[in-house]
This record gives C-alpha cells, structure tokens and sequence, in this order.
C-alpha cells in the first residue's frame, strides 16, 4: 500500500495539518487589524481617559473643590478661591513646565534618540537610519502641536475652532472695543486678545492642557515602549555560541548595559510622569467635561495618524518606520 495513502488512513499528516490551522486562527497578529493598538499600546492609551474621568470625579467628591467657585471665562477656579496650590494657573508647574510643555518633550525624546542603544551607537551626533525615522516621527507631531496650539495658515486651529463655534474677545462685544477696531484689525487669537486686556468668551474652548499632556506624553510612550519592552526580554550571546537571558549575565556586564539604557529612558519617563500628574491636575481644576474631552480627542487623532495609520500604508511605513523596528 503507497505510504502516503497509508499515512493519511492512519491520521499521522492530519494532526500536524490541523495545528498548523488552528494556530494561524489563534494567532492575534493574523487577525489583528494594524489600525489597531497593540495590547500594551492601548493599556498605556487607556490611561487618558482614566485619568480625567479620576480628575473630574475628584471635583465633584473632594470637598473643598466641589464648594470652590468656578469661573466660566478662565476655565478655572478664581485664584483668591483655589481649592489647592494647583488649582493656580501660576503654580510652578503650570508656567515652568506645562506652558513650555513642548520644549520638555522635545528634549526627553531627543535624549532617548541618541542615548538609548536599541536606536544606534551612543555617543555623537550619528544619524542613521532610525534616528532619522524618529526625527520624522517627532516632527509630524510637532506639526500637529504648531497646528492647533500656534499657528496654522494664520490663527491655531483651537483659536479658529473657538469663533467658529460663536467665540470673539470681549473688547468686541463694547462700543470702545469696536472703535478700536474701526481700522479693520480684529483679534484672532486667544492671546492677542488677552495682550489687549479682553476675555475670549462664548464660544468651544478646546482644552490646550490636555492635548498638550496626552499628546507630548503619548508620543513618548509609543517611542520608548519598544525599547522598555526588548530591555525584559533581550537574551545575550555569548561567544560560544550560549545564549542566556539578561538575569543570568554577568554581573558587570549587566550593571553597564541597565546604566546605558536608564541614560536614555529616565528623562522621557520623568516628563510622561510628570505630564500624567499635570493632566490629573488639570481634569480636577479646570475646564469643563467636553473641553476636556475634545483636547483629549484631538490629541488621540494626531497619536493615531503617525504611529497607527501608517500600519496599514507600507509606503509610508517604509518612510517614517515604527519605533523599535
């Protein structure tokens, strides 16, 4: 009798067929759409929304918060009536951190890009190929932040979105206001109107702090997550040929390579701690649910078109690549 036919008679080849089968259905990768987070990528994205319904509850529940007044046209609590040092627009956090929000995260994923070495050889100014990529990467989300935070064609997208939705500076909204206005110039910005001592009122104000925070932080967790998550699992090869997991190295060998990878992960951990603090501060002192929820939205969009939409485009992958590839 052919053996082959035997075989299949006998069942031997319709195991190995079925593993195979059943191992492709199981796999996630196969039916995970690249749209779509990875598992750890959406626990660290489900953290935003946590945070500022934990902020928002605290409101409500804290007593001192709950009984302070709130002011409509500040998005917060009048300073004379601050339930807490950070509930202060001045609190130092705020000027010194938040509002140079960009500069900080600027600077912790630059010192990650050229200090941790799952990106290139440390030391010196080399761009090679993922460095590049990750320079690419930064400034798409930079665009996005100049976007709807500074400028975009004229006045921020916030800004716009803040008139367009029946928002002006309340030097319009008098007859003085007006006159000042009679030779055709108008205030655009949030901040040419305050400069000129009006109040922007009446119309969406997106929160610029939480989009801000989500998006500074969130681009850093998508870069650094790579490279936290190879540093658990790296295994070294020994020259004979041994390899043996990262616990089990020498003790020297292991003390330098944890010194060289905390030189480029500490700072970006240090300002994504300290955006989650802010952001916690800001879902409990300022701004209402849906401008907190729209900031967060935003925010999650610009996240979503660099590091998830180019998963499905290879053309693009191939020209920005994704962190730690």
């Amino acid at each position: 009798m052919d053996t082959s036919i035997a075989q299949r008679r006998n069942g031997t080849q319709t195991p190995k067929a079925t593993e195979s089968s059943t191992a492709s259905e199981s796999d996630p990768q196969t039916t995970r759409s690249p749209l779509l987070p990875t598992p750890l990528e959406a626990l660290i994205l489900a953290i935003y929304p946590s945070t500022l319904l934990l902020g928002s509850f605290f409101s409500l529940l804290e007593p001192h918060a709950r009984a302070a007044p709130y002011s409509a046209e500040s998005q917060s609590h009048p300073s004379h009536f601050a339930p807490s040092y950070f509930a202060l627009k001045s609190n130092v956090f705020n000027v010194y951190f938040v509002k140079l929000g960009w500069f900080w995260t600027s600077l912790a994923f630059t010192m990650f890009l050229f200090l941790h070495p799952s990106i290139g050889p440390k030391g010196g100014m080399v761009l090679n190929r993922k460095r590049v990529q990750g320079l690419l990467r930064w400034a798409l989300i930079t665009v996005w932040w100049a976007a709807l935070t500074q400028w975009f064609f004229g006045p921020p997208l916030i800004d716009r979105g803040f008139r367009y939705t029946g928002g002006q500076c309340e030097l319009l909204r008098t007859e003085e206001g007006r006159a000042r206005m009679s030779d055709g110039r108008e205030y655009f910005t949030a901040a040419a109107c305050k400069l000129a001592g009006g109040k922007w009122k009446g119309g969406h104000d997106i929160s610029g702090h939480v989009f801000l925070l989500v998006l500074g932080s969130g681009f850093l967790w998508m870069e650094i997550l790579p490279a936290i998550a190879g540093r658990e699992m790296r295994t070294v090869k020994r020259k004979e040929g041994a390899v043996i997991t990262a616990d089990r190295e020498a003790e020297g060998e292991k003390e330098r390579e944890d010194r060289e990878a905390r030189q480029g992960l500490s700072v970006p951990l240090v300002v994504a701690g300290l955006s989650w603090w802010m952001l916690l501060m800001t879902a409990a002192y300022f701004h209402t649910w849906f401008e907190k929820f729209t900031g967060l939205v935003v925010a999650f969009a610009a996240i979503g078109s660099v590091y998830f939409l180019p998963r499905a485009v290879p053309s693009l992958r191939e020209i920005i690549g994704m962190p730690g590839v």
